[in-house]
């Protein structure tokens, strides 16, 4: 008997399709005073809206004039106002149908969407792109023992689009689960397509995972398709300072070791709310805040904090990677403290081709838990 094809998840593998061409965009406001303005705000632009119930204001658009009309009805609104006007476009000027009600968002989302069309079509278009940062022996950066895979985006001319833009554009407008998605997908491509060696840090945003078992299965399946063992494979917590919900994170991280898979801690040192979640999500390794490691060697502050973070992490038995090391003087005073590993420009910057991971001896092969040695090696 033949299994069902798999249906793809409509929050993370299905991309939204943008409004276009001529339609009738509905607004309902959060006070009559919003009515006001944005009545005043279309007829400025030559259009004539029509009241509705319950604060509702309706305009009819012309083909290719959407994005236009929506940004200058935003900003006739305060921020607040914004974040509370709903709003739905029907294209040909339908009437809103109990069908639509999936379909409405906030004004803010909805102008974020439409300014988002370059990110919907390098998605669509599958112009992304991985760079890889090799990680080394803290005494000895010149041994590599993995990468962590850093997205980029191409432009329609081929110029790279960074990171930060593209993750940015996909909060803005409701776009991060499907982005988070397809770089994880395509950091594992990269790696396969590359022959990358040794270990292969991944970056998630917890926040971006609706359902762990629904939504990391394509992970896996990439991981399992490009012969990846899943050992070499260390998925790493970004953002982990505004994750109100660690049940969830919790649920996440748990799905992925029970699949064989480490877990890194980013951004250690940044705040307490990593620290104190330690007990809880116990991690595989902590990366120490860039920001910490920045100038540690001539900043007080930043050395006792940095200090009572290894110390912390050595009384868990728990291996550290310095992370945002750029000069000799943070190498040097990491090394002098122990550090097991240690990644940045110093040790090399993100590049399209991996750098040769070294051949470690048989001791430092790779552990699965802590207190068995060294995480990393190849």
């Amino acid at each position: 008997m033949t299994p069902p094809a798999r249906v793809p998840c409509a929050t993370c593998e299905v991309l939204p399709v943008l409004p276009r061409g001529a339609g009738r965009l509905h607004l309902w406001l959060p006070s009559a005073h919003g009515v006001a303005k944005t009545t005043a705000a279309a007829r400025r632009l030559g259009l004539a809206p029509r009241a509705g119930a319950a604060h509702g204001v309706s305009v009819d658009v012309g083909d290719e004039a959407l994005p236009d009309v929506a940004a200058a009805l935003a900003d006739a609104l305060t921020a607040l106002e914004r974040d509370d006007t709903r709003v739905l476009f029907t294209p040909g000027g339908a009437e809103p149908s109990a069908a639509d009600v999936s379909r409405v968002a906030s004004l803010a989302r909805f102008q974020a969407l439409l300014d988002s069309a370059w990110l919907v079509e390098v998605m669509e278009r599958q112009r992304l792109t991985s760079h890889f940062q090799p990680i080394a022996l803290g005494d000895d950066p010149t041994r590599v023992v993995g990468h962590e895979a850093l997205l980029r985006g191409v432009d329609a001319d081929g110029a790279l689009l960074p990171p930060v833009r593209l993750f940015d554009a996909a909060r803005r407008a409701g776009l991060l689960f499907p982005l988070d998605l397809a770089a994880r997908r395509t950091h594992i491509a990269g790696a396969a397509a590359a022959g990358l060696d040794g270990l292969l840090f991944l970056n998630f945003t917890p926040t971006a995972i609706y359902d762990p078992a629904m939504c990391l299965r394509s992970t896996v399946a990439a991981i399992d398709a490009a012969g990846i063992a899943h050992e070499r494979i260390v998925f790493e917590v970004v953002e982990s300072e505004g994750i109100a919900d660690t049940d969830h994170l919790r649920a996440i991280l748990d799905y992925y070791r029970r699949a064989g898979f480490r877990v890194a801690l980013d951004d250690v040192g940044a705040g307490y709310s990593s620290l104190n979640r330690l007990h809880l999500l116990r991690p595989d390794l902590l990366k120490l805040d860039l920001q910490l490691v920045r100038d540690v060697h001539a900043d007080p502050y930043k050395a006792v904090v940095a200090e009572k973070v290894l110390e912390l992490a050595d009384s868990l038995a728990i291996p550290v990677l310095a992370e945002g090391v750029e000069t000799a003087e943070e190498l040097a005073w990491l090394q002098a403290r122990g550090i097991r590993y240690v990644q940045g420009w110093h040790v090399g910057r993100p590049a399209a081709a991996p750098r040769p991971v070294a051949r470690l001896a048989a001791a430092d092969a790779l552990r699965a838990r802590r207190g068995e040695g060294a995480l990393a090696g190849a």
